[in-house]
């Protein structure tokens, strides 16, 4: 990748891994890079005839780092297996963090912890769903026993519909699961999708919350939201309202804990590059093969300000929500608590 400025040595933490995820030693390592980026953004490479000097904004490197932020600290990432909360769970990882990942994805999540251990670094997976009170216990029970503690977390794991995040799609029988306008809607979505987005969230905050505040040290917390939880948006009903408690979980907790020097915050996404939102792209697209029609005025407003203004229209990258989330889980951000951060391209300021 191109950078503008001479590589900087930095000093960053390797840490060898056995399998468990313990650390067995841990030595200070010399590493060339560079902490410049590329510019702000690039020239159309075939010019629009109608709007001189498009510029598309340059994307965040996939496998861009700031060496040792996260030195020393233990970060909790549910949904780890793949998406965003891969992207986040890797990039922690390489900052210097002791990861412990979550995901109800047993073997993918897994291998993706696997493979972080693999590259030199502290991490440990714990299988489960967060809809249970249980498996959130047992996350942050994990990060106590195994790294000493729990400085921060990722509360990223979640559902747009009640299929299983691996499940064939097949719209004709999944009708009672999948998104819906409100009268269409089955029990089997909204269940499944509040059980996951806004009780997961809350079990996942309240374990998080209390053992931060026996530790007396505080803490920071984000929260995955979406550009769902900000505005309304037609034919999901049961999505939109789980994020938008998930946003009113975030301002009401980040209310009682700041005098404790707990932080919570949210991100919120509109159109990102994941697994996740190829297979609601899929579900749409079988659902309108059936001959299903609506008023289309849930689609009035499809494109955000940087995908109409980018050349091939692009959504956010994973690794650009986590550029997002893991500053908002830095002391770096240490005067930022109870804000709904819109990683949404603009969408909702037009």
């Amino acid at each position: 990748m191109n950078r503008r400025q001479a590589l900087t040595t930095v000093a960053a933490s390797a840490t060898t891994v056995v399998a468990t995820g313990h650390a067995a030693a841990a030595r200070p390592e010399p590493v060339q890079m560079s902490l410049a980026l590329e510019d702000y953004a690039q020239p159309w490479k075939t010019p629009d005839p109608n709007v001189a000097n498009r510029m598309n904004v340059a994307r965040v490197p996939d496998d861009y780092f700031m060496p040792g932020r996260f030195a020393g600290k233990t970060v909790l990432v549910t949904g780890c297996a793949r998406g965003m909360g891969k992207a986040a769970a890797v990039r922690l990882a390489r900052e210097g963090a002791n990861v412990v990942g979550v995901d109800i994805l047993e073997q993918l999540g897994a291998k993706t912890i696997a493979e972080i251990a693999a590259a030199g670094h502290r991490a440990t997976f714990v299988a489960g769903d967060i809809s249970k009170d249980s498996v959130c216990a047992e996350m942050v029970r994990v990060c106590v026993t195994q790294c000493g503690g729990l400085d921060a977390a990722l509360n990223n794991a979640g559902v747009t519909d009640a299929l299983g995040p691996d499940e064939a799609i097949d719209y004709l029988r999944q009708r009672d699961r999948v998104m819906a306008p409100l009268h269409l809607a089955g029990d089997a979505y909204w269940q499944r999708v509040m059980d996951v987005n806004a009780t997961g969230t809350f079990y996942s905050m309240r374990h998080e919350i209390r053992q931060m505040l026996a530790q007396n040290r505080g803490g920071a917390i984000v929260n995955v939201a979406s550009v769902a939880g900000l505005v309304g948006f037609g034919g999901t009903s049961a999505y939109v309202a789980s994020k938008h408690a998930v946003n009113g979980l975030t301002r009401s907790a980040a209310i009682d804990y700041a005098p404790f020097g707990i932080r919570i915050n949210s991100v919120n996404m509109h159109t990102t590059e994941t697994p996740m939102f190829d297979r609601g792209r899929e579900i749409l697209a079988q659902r309108s093969a059936t001959g299903y029609k609506d008023t289309g005025i849930g689609l009035a407003k499809i494109f955000n300000l940087l995908q109409y203004s980018d050349e091939r229209k692009r959504g956010s990258t994973a690794a650009e929500q986590a550029a997002v989330m893991l500053f908002l889980l830095s002391p770096e951000s240490s005067y930022i608590t109870g804000a709904t951060y819109q990683t949404d391209g603009g969408f909702v300021t037009i």
